[in-house]
């Protein structure tokens, strides 16, 4: 079965998408950027703030986004933000593909995620794909790419 592509992705009404540099990524524009899901209930219990949070419109995009996610491909910006913030069981739970020139062993991490270093954009997408089976595969993040088979 031929794969599906969906592409989803935070951005400004002024086309602001990310930082130009990565010492920026968690800066005030990116914050504003992407202060609606802070408060959601799922991203609170998946990245580890805290009990609680706001359910609702949000949160359901944010949860279901996630949910039927079984592959995930990410820029090099993007993994080198989530590295060091994101709690030992990342919330991805499935393979993730980043899209960089460095070459790094596979990074096994707890929940099922597994993270894979590519350097073509293609090669990428066409393991997403596999990976993911009948399932949705996606890149969350800054720019926030999911892919579905």
């Amino acid at each position: 079965m031929a794969g599906k592509v969906f592409f989803s992705v935070s951005m400004s009404l002024d086309g602001f998408m990310a930082p130009d540099s990565p010492d920026e990524l968690m800066g005030k524009q990116w914050m504003e950027l992407q202060h609606w899901v802070f408060p959601t209930r799922f991203f609170r219990q998946n990245l580890g703030p805290g009990p609680g949070g706001e359910e609702g419109l949000d949160n359901d995009i944010a949860r279901s986004t996630f949910e039927r996610t079984g592959a995930s491909v990410m820029g090099k910006r993007m993994f080198e933000a989530g590295e060091h913030s994101w709690p030992e069981d990342p919330p991805f739970h499935s393979e993730v593909f980043v899209v960089t020139h460095e070459r790094r062993d596979p990074w096994v991490r707890l929940g099922g995620t597994t993270f894979h270093f590519v350097d073509d954009l293609r090669v990428a997408l066409d393991r997403a794909r596999e990976a993911a089976g009948s399932a949705t595969s996606g890149s969350p993040g800054v720019e926030r790419s999911s892919w579905s088979t």
